[in-house]
């Protein structure tokens, strides 16, 4: 398999963890085109409460561990989950809690990239 299609089916597995656990607005950047971004692809979504937050990134990495046998390669956040990241490399995955989410603005700093809005 390739790897756009290995990236592809692991934002894929992100996005169906994120709505398997209730996760909201979930929006996915292409980065690709950027020049010295951190990652070709973001997907960033809300939840509801801390124990939401710690639910949706728990899932992601379950899940994808189990079907795709890839773990991140670096986790931050879980601590208080206010706003835990999951790094693919390639992919890496913000999941906030509304507010922290509102108060970042983090969709504003990448304003020239290609947006996909998932819908639940």
């Amino acid at each position: 398999m390739n790897k756009t299609k290995e990236k592809q089916l692991l934002i894929d597995k992100i996005v169906e963890a994120i709505q398997d656990t209730k996760g909201e607005d979930i929006l996915i950047f292409d980065l690709s085109t950027i020049e010295n971004s951190v990652a070709e692809t973001f997907v960033i979504c809300s939840g509801n409460s801390n124990t939401q937050v710690s639910a949706i990134a728990g899932n992601i990495e379950k899940k994808v561990r189990n079907e795709l046998q890839d773990r991140p390669w670096h986790v931050e956040g879980n601590e208080n989950n206010l706003w835990v990241l999951l790094d693919y490399v390639s992919v890496v995955v913000h999941v906030f809690q509304k507010q922290t989410r509102e108060f970042y603005e983090i969709e504003e700093l990448w304003g020239d990239a290609k947006i996909t809005k998932i819908e639940n």
